[in-house]
Formats: structure tokens, C-alpha cells, sequence
């Protein structure tokens, strides 16, 4: 309830938390945390004394116990609540909610392990991405560009407005990284003969690093920015005021992740003799993301792959029927290859690179994380490997202009 109407102090939770956190110092405790821990007597190895506080579930006990009023008590009985629900909550929704959401335009794509919300402005799309979510799922949502002014993305725009701004630029086949002007880029995104050049005469493989991000994003691009907000998919999870956006509500005293959002731009493999390398190397985000391509750009010049030559190279992709058929529809616009693994097989994908990194007579540190690093790019014959080797299947999916990945947090993914 609002302050106005209960006074109490601490009647929630989130008031015992702002106010218990608001009033210590940092490292003020004996546990050294911000929250003041509550500890229990009791007898530990035979020796009376305190035990270290489990603090979220001591804070819930005060609330649940000391704070409620007795006319206030829930009247629901929790116990028999959880001791009701499936033990397995990874459970399946594919096959029993074709009825229960059927005002819902969707498919499974990857195996049945990411949901394809194909219908944009469906105001329902949240309840079925919901129960996806809790199992930790990826979703696509199609469409996004249609509610977006395009030639605000378009590449000749933002050069036009930026180009005189420096930026970081990453060479992604060595990682070089050199400080430019970002009107080098842009007029290359397009016209293969405007790139950069790398000492054997290839052309480089140039992508503009998280520029502009944040707050940065906001201030130089206050259209873009307000364009982009507007056009979120999902709006009560990916929206910054959203009230399923717990990240977006925490207390100003927690560390926020950086919820961008951020400009990623790339030239694509199309021009490059090397077609094994990503623009995005294996990783893992802290927070769960939405990735919208605003804009494809066609390359030309020499050496380019046609379309046709493009669509053939994807179609060697371990490809979903329905990104198959998409690829088909001459409506669509292919623009990035993503390949998506489950934050459950992260140890496995480690030991992995490392072996690999062995195999290859590459220093392996006890400190490095190949992972953490983003040193590798996994190609076809690896993710093969992968497969055959430790059981670790790649969920592979194609992003056409205007589609939306929303991954949840731990997901690795390669673009």
C-alpha cells in the first residue's frame, strides 16, 4: 500500500529493506554487508553461540512474523501452496498451451527451446512469454521495425548526424582495437570500397564497439533513443518503466547492471574471404537482454556475396523448418546468425574451448575463462565437436531485420 495510507515502518518488505539498508554503512556489521544481519542463538559443533544469518530469509521471518498485523495475516496457506506445486518446473508448456493461448500468434522454433512470438502488437504476447521465461527460455518477437521511424537507423542517417564523433573500433579477426573517427565506419558499412584494408590487402571485418551506450545513448540520441522505447517488444518486462522490469524498480542504494541501451553495429562476413569469424565473440551477459536489428545494410563491390550466395551460406546453417522457410520469403531480410546455448552448459562449453585451446598449442592460464574472455568464435566444425564430444546441442537462429532476441540472463550466445 501506499505511504500515505500505512505508516508502519517496515510493514512491507520493501520497506523493511530500504530502511534497514538506508540506515548502516557499508561493512558497518559484523557480516560486513550493507543489511543488518539477524543472527540466532543456538548450539553450532556442540559450542553455543551465533549463527551467520541466511539475510533475505531472517528479513522475510521478520516481516512475515513481527510486522503483519494479525488482521492483516494472508489467509492463504503457503505450505500447502508449494507443497502443491510440480517438482519439475521445467516442465514442458509446448505441448498443453496450444488451446489455453490460442489469440496468441506463435511457434517453436530450435527444437522446440525458443518461442517465436510472430505477432508484434498482440497485447496478450506477455502471458505466454511469461510461462517461456520461468523456464528460462529464449524468444523471438518479429516484427519490431514496423512500429520504428527506419530512417532514423538508417547507416548514411547516423553518419550524416555522428560522423564527426570518435568511437572505439574493433578489427574482429585480431581484436585490434583503434580509436577513429565513426565516419570511417559508416561510409564503409555499405560500400565494401570505402573499408579498411589489413597487411594482406583483405578488407577488415569492423565492428563499432557498444557506441554510444547508456546514458550516452540518451543524451546524443534523444530521438533514436525515445524511437527505440517506444518500439520495445513486451513493454511490461523490456521497458524501463515496465512493472514486471525488477531491474529497472531496485532501490537507487543497489548496484544496477548497465541496462544500456546501446548502439552494436558490425559490417557483415558477406565481403570477407574468412566467413568462420563472428562480429560477436562467445559470451555471457549479466543481465537478461533484447537485441532489435533496426537495420541491414546491402554491401557492394568486389568480392561481395550476392544474395543468393549469402542465403545459400546460411541455409549450411543447422536451420529450424520455419527459419528455413523465412529464408524463402523474399519479404524478409536476413542480417545476423546467432548461436545460442543454455547457461547450464556453461561448464561444459569451458572445458571444451579449453581442450581445444590445448589442441591448438595455445597457452591455457589456470585464470583464464575462455568464456569471461571472449576469445573464441565456435565455428561449424567446433559446434560439431561440441555436440558429438560432450552432448551440447547449438540453438542456431537467424535475426531478420526487425526481430527481437530477448535472452535471459546466462544464456551464451555468439553473433
Amino acid at each position: 500500500p501506499p505511504a500515505s495510507q500505512n505508516n508502519e515502518q517496515g510493514s512491507t518488505l520493501r520497506d523493511l529493506l530500504t530502511t534497514t539498508a538506508g540506515k548502516l554503512r557499508l561493512g558497518s556489521t559484523d557480516a560486513g554487508i550493507a543489511f543488518a544481519p539477524v543472527y540466532s542463538t543456538g548450539t553450532v559443533s556442540g559450542k553455543s553461540g551465533r549463527t551467520m544469518p541466511n539475510i533475505l530469509d531472517d528479513i522475510i521471518a521478520s516481516v512475515v512474523e513481527n510486522k503483519i498485523p494479525p488482521n492483516r495475516a494472508p489467509k492463504i496457506n503457503i505450505k500447502s501452496e508449494i507443497k502443491d506445486e510440480p517438482k519439475d518446473d521445467k516442465k514442458p508448456i509446448q505441448d498443453d498451451c496450444s488451446k489455453q493461448y490460442s489469440d496468441i500468434q506463435y511457434s517453436w522454433i530450435c527444437d522446440k527451446h525458443v518461442l517465436w512470438l510472430r505477432d508484434h502488437k498482440n497485447s496478450n504476447n506477455w502471458k505466454l512469454f511469461k510461462e517461456c521465461w520461468k523456464q528460462g527460455r529464449p524468444v523471438l518477437v518479429s516484427g519490431m521495425h514496423k512500429k520504428m521511424n527506419f530512417s532514423l537507423w538508417k547507416a548514411e542517417s547516423i553518419s550524416l548526424d555522428f560522423g564527426n564523433q570518435q568511437a572505439d573500433i574493433l578489427n574482429c579477426k585480431d581484436s585490434i582495437i583503434s580509436n577513429t573517427n565513426v565516419k570511417e565506419f559508416w561510409d564503409g558499412f555499405e560500400d565494401v570500397s570505402k573499408r579498411q584494408k589489413v597487411k594482406n590487402g583483405e578488407t577488415a571485418l569492423l565492428k563499432l564497439k557498444d557506441w554510444p551506450s547508456g546514458e550516452d545513448f540518451k543524451a546524443m540520441m534523444p530521438a533514436r533513443y525515445e524511437d527505440l522505447l517506444k518500439s520495445l517488444p513486451l513493454p511490461e518486462y523490456c521497458s524501463p518503466e515496465g512493472k514486471l522490469n525488477l531491474a529497472s524498480h531496485l532501490p537507487g542504494f543497489f548496484v544496477r547492471p548497465d541496462l544500456g541501451p546501446r548502439l552494436c553495429s558490425a559490417y557483415g562476413v558477406a565481403a570477407t574471404k574468412d566467413h568462420d569469424i563472428g562480429t560477436t565473440n562467445l559470451h555471457i551477459e549479466v543481465s537478461d537482454v533484447v537485441n532489435i536489428l533496426v537495420y541491414v545494410g546491402i554491401a557492394r563491390g568486389n568480392g561481395v556475396l550476392s544474395k543468393s550466395g549469402v542465403l545459400k551460406k546460411l541455409e549450411e546453417e543447422d536451420l529450424d523448418d520455419l527459419l528455413r522457410k523465412r529464408l524463402k520469403d523474399s519479404s524478409e531480410l536476413p542480417g545476423a546468425l546467432w548461436h545460442i546455448y543454455a547457461g547450464k552448459d556453461a561448464d561444459k562449453i569451458r572445458e571444451f574451448l579449453q581442450k581445444i585451446a590445448k589442441e591448438q598449442g595455445l597457452e591455457v592460464l589456470p585464470e583464464h575463462d575462455p568464456i569471461r574472455d571472449q576469445s573464441w568464435y565456435v565455428n561449424k566444425k567446433l559446434r560439431q565437436r561440441l555436440f558429438e564430444e560432450y552432448g551440447v546441442k547449438t540453438c542456431t537462429v537467424i535475426q531478420f531485420l526487425g526481430d527481437a532476441i530477448i535472452l535471459p540472463a546466462g544464456a551464451l550466445h555468439q553473433v
